[in-house]
C-alpha cells in the first residue's frame, strides 16, 4: 500500500514538471498525462488525482500566455499583411481569352456591323441636314448675319460713348431741355406723363439729326407732325402739344434756334396760363420718372466719366 502511494506521488511530480518545461501543446500534454496515469497508476489514484493535475496545467498555461510587454509596444508585434499576388489573375485571364476566342471573334464581327450601321445613320443625317439647308439655309444665314451685325453695332455704340461722349454739350442739352419741360409742367401739369412715347420719339429724332442720320427738312417735318398729332388727334392743349418739339429744338438746335424756341414756348405758356380757368386746373403727379432721352444722356455722361476715371486710376497704378 505504501509502495503504491509513493508511486502515485512520483507520477504526479513528473507530470507537473512535464507541464512546466515541455514545449508540447497543452492538449497533447493532457492526453499523454492521461494515458500515462491510466497505464501506471491504479484506478482509484488516477481518478482522484486527475482534476488537480488538470487545474495546475491550466493555470500554468494562462500565466504563460500573459505577456510582460508594455501596451505601447504591443502594436509593433502585429504581423504585416502579405501583399496580394496578382500575376495568377493575368495567367487565368490569358487562358480565358484563349478559351473564349470564338466568342470574341463573333463580338468583333458585331462591332464592325454596329459601326457600319452608325456610319450609315450619320450619312443619312448629313443628307437630311443638307436637304433642310437647301430650302431654309439662306434665311438662317441672314438671321445669323443680322444678329452678328446687331452685336457689333451695340459694341461700337458703347465704345463710342466711352471714348467720344461730349460731356459739356450733353450737359447743356440736359439743362435747356429740362428748363422747357419745367415750363410745360408748371403751366400744364402731367404734360410729360400724358405723352411719354411722343417725348421719346422726339428725343430720338434730335439725336438722329445731330448725327446726320436724317436730313434737316425731314426733321422739321416730323416735329410739325408730332405737334399736329398731339393737338388735333389727341385733343391736347397747345402747351402740351408743343412741349416735345420745343424741348428738342432747345436741346439740339443752333444758338438762335434755341433762343427762339425757349422764348416762344415761354410766351405760349404765359398766354395759356393767363387764359386758363380754375376748372381746368389739374393735380400734378410728383411720382414720375424723367424722360427717357434725358435719362439716356445722363447715363452716357456717367459712363464717360467712369471710364475716364478708371483709365486715370489704371495709369496711376502703372506709373507707381
Amino acid at each position: 500500500m505504501a509502495r503504491m502511494t509513493l508511486y502515485a506521488l512520483s507520477s504526479s511530480l513528473s507530470s507537473s514538471s512535464l507541464c512546466r518545461n515541455s514545449r508540447i501543446p497543452f492538449s497533447s500534454r493532457l492526453s499523454h498525462l492521461c494515458v500515462h496515469k491510466l497505464k501506471l497508476a491504479p484506478p482509484q489514484f488516477s481518478i482522484a488525482g486527475f482534476p488537480r493535475v488538470l487545474t495546475r496545467c491550466k493555470k500554468e498555461d494562462s500565466a504563460r500566455r500573459e505577456s510582460t510587454m508594455p501596451d505601447r509596444f504591443r502594436h509593433l508585434t502585429k504581423e504585416a499583411p502579405d501583399t496580394p499576388i496578382r500575376w495568377p489573375c493575368f495567367v487565368a485571364l490569358g487562358f480565358l481569352v484563349y478559351a473564349w476566342r470564338p466568342v470574341l471573334f463573333e463580338l468583333s464581327n458585331w462591332r464592325k456591323a454596329a459601326f457600319a450601321i452608325l456610319g450609315f445613320l450619320g450619312d443619312l443625317s448629313k443628307f437630311a441636314l443638307a436637304l433642310v439647308f437647301h430650302f431654309v439655309g439662306d434665311p438662317i444665314t441672314s438671321l445669323i448675319a443680322l444678329v452678328e451685325t446687331a452685336i457689333y453695332s451695340v459694341r461700337a455704340f458703347y465704345s463710342g460713348i466711352v471714348a467720344y461722349t461730349p460731356v459739356r454739350e450733353l450737359t447743356t442739352v440736359i439743362l435747356l431741355a429740362s428748363s422747357v419741360l419745367a415750363i410745360g409742367e408748371a403751366v400744364a401739369p402731367n404734360s410729360i406723363s400724358k405723352q411719354p412715347y411722343v417725348v421719346t420719339l422726339a428725343g430720338l429724332l434730335g439725336y438722329a439729326a445731330v448725327q446726320s442720320y436724317i436730313s434737316e427738312p425731314f426733321f422739321w417735318t416730323v416735329l410739325l407732325g408730332l405737334y399736329g398729332y398731339s393737338r388735333f388727334i389727341k385733343k391736347r392743349d397747345d402747351v402740351t402739344s408743343a412741349l416735345p418739339s420745343a424741348a428738342v429744338l432747345a436741346g439740339v438746335g443752333e444758338p438762335w434756334v434755341r433762343v427762339v424756341a425757349i422764348t416762344g414756348y415761354l410766351a405760349l405758356a404765359m398766354y395759356h396760363n393767363s387764359t386758363k380757368t380754375s376748372s381746368e386746373e389739374e393735380r400734378q403727379n410728383l411720382r414720375r420718372a424723367p424722360p427717357i432721352p434725358l435719362l439716356a444722356a445722363a447715363l452716357a455722361i456717367g459712363v464717360r466719366l467712369a471710364a475716364k476715371w478708371a483709365g486715370y486710376r489704371h495709369l496711376t497704378w502703372m506709373i507707381v
